[in-house]
């Protein structure tokens, strides 16, 4: 009875991976065909040429081309001079922890940004400002020539500005 039991489930067994390689050798000829027909297309399409303008640099940035969105939130200063918080600030790190946000005000510091630290009283999170200004533009330049002065930094690219309302 035994062998019997054995016998059929080794059967069942055999079933199921021939199956299997059948399905695995029907994919791979699928595949397989595709990836020849892809060789054929590739070779017999001609490349074109696409001329690349050169871009002018300059040294002045132009009022239209800088970003001006924002986000606007309602924060008090936590870290800092006082009077130093004003309407529109460029923030560069955000924290759930004050000693993290201090830590980095203290590195901006050390490079002669006067950087803040801010609350959002509603949400817990601290802002690290690198610089706060009452313009708008003011500001937005602010935050393109920070993220300019930091190009390897992938955080400090994430820069945005903050409307304290």
């Amino acid at each position: 009875m035994k062998k019997i039991i054995v016998f059929g489930l080794a059967i069942v067994a055999l079933t199921i991976t021939s199956c299997k390689s059948s399905k695995e050798s029907a994919y791979k000829a699928a595949y397989d065909q595709a990836k020849q027909q892809e060789l054929v297309q590739g070779q017999s399409q001609t490349t074109d040429l696409i001329e690349i303008a050169p871009v002018a640099s300059s040294s002045t940035m132009s009022s239209q081309a800088v970003d001006t969105s924002y986000r606007e939130e309602k924060v008090v200063l936590a870290s800092g001079a006082e009077g130093s918080l004003k309407a529109f600030s460029v923030v560069c790190g955000s924290f759930a922890s004050k000693t993290n946000a201090e830590a980095l005000q203290g590195n901006l510091v050390s490079e002669g940004y006067s950087a803040i630290v801010v609350q959002n009283p509603t949400t817990g999170m601290y802002r690290v400002v690198c610089a706060s200004y009452d313009d708008k533009q003011q500001a937005a330049e602010a935050r393109a020539k920070f993220k300019a002065e930091h190009p390897g930094n992938a955080d400090f690219q994430k820069a945005w500005l903050l409307y304290n309302k």
